[in-house]
């Protein structure tokens, strides 16, 4: 007799969200390190590698968890009562810890060719694992980052919910966690000039810690010296937030009502006799 399938529980959950989050990071983190520290590839190939981390991270998570793998997904849910609040804080602990693992996984990795580039682990190579503003090269300050985080990650949730809702023309089979991967190419290449496309709190935290607490001495600060690692958590925050309640207004509150599966008039075979 078959048994049934057990549910993965919070516990189950949280390690989903671990394990999608740090394949996300694994593959994000490490195209920045082998660009900016090892010559290798160009931004279009950061651009391609985050987006595949995305779905591959996704295909990891989603049958036990949903696959949020970021902070900004599972707070602008819980907001409008689309996930529960107790579930809230596990899940941005687990992706958070998934991020920090990551990183500390690609800072080991690359220790020879990032202590040649950078010797004082300096704000040069700091961007392989956290987000500057304007990328630390271009003329963009605190504020203009913040606005920056918070329209694309408006752009991100909007899009999310339109690949994901079954009331909407949602991509076939199994396709959407490509689709999803697809949307961090193009907000990558079109919104990545501000703040480094983010997009994520648990994206961003977990590898700023992983640096600082190896040798990244100014990891909380941006090249000009303010204190800058709030912005890609709170903009996300709030951008998320703003993109889910953007996607009700314009477009969830127009789609039919979900029906519900028509009763299966022919009886149905208990366990054992299927058995």
């Amino acid at each position: 007799m078959a048994e049934p399938r057990k549910s993965p529980g919070l516990a189950g959950e949280m390690a989903a969200e671990f394990a999608g989050t740090l394949i996300l990071i694994l593959f994000g983190v490490g195209v920045v390190a082998q660009v900016a520290a090892g010559g290798i590839g160009d931004h279009d190939s950061i651009a391609w590698a985050w987006g595949l981390g995305v779905t591959l991270g996704i295909y990891v998570a989603a049958r036990i968890s949903g696959a949020h793998l970021n902070p900004a997904v599972t707070f602008a849910l819980a907001v409008f009562k689309d996930f529960e609040w107790r579930k809230v804080a596990p899940f941005v602990l687990a992706q958070t810890a998934g991020a920090f693992i990551a990183a500390l996984i690609v800072r080991w990795n690359y220790t020879e060719v990032l202590a040649k580039v950078d010797p004082g682990h300096t704000i040069k190579t700091q961007g392989v694992f956290s987000t500057l503003p304007g990328n630390g090269t271009l003329p963009v300050h605190t504020m203009g980052a913040f606005r920056d985080q918070i329209i694309g990650t408006a752009i991100l949730l909007f899009l999310v919910l339109a690949l994901t809702d079954l009331r909407n023309s949602t991509p076939l089979a199994n396709l959407a966690p490509f689709m999803i991967g697809l949307v961090v190419v193009a907000i990558g290449m079109a919104w990545g000039t501000d703040a480094g496309y983010a997009i994520n709190p648990a994206r961003d935290f977990g590898p700023r810690l992983a640096s600082f607490i190896t040798g990244y001495g100014g990891a909380w600060r941006d090249q000009y010296g303010d204190l800058y690692f709030w912005v890609p958590i709170i903009g996300p925050l709030i951008g998320g937030v703003l993109g889910v309640a953007l996607y009700k207004l314009l477009i969830g509150r127009f789609l039919p009502a979900a029906e519900s599966p028509e009763p299966d008039p022919a009886p149905k075979r208990t366990e054992v006799e299927a058995a």
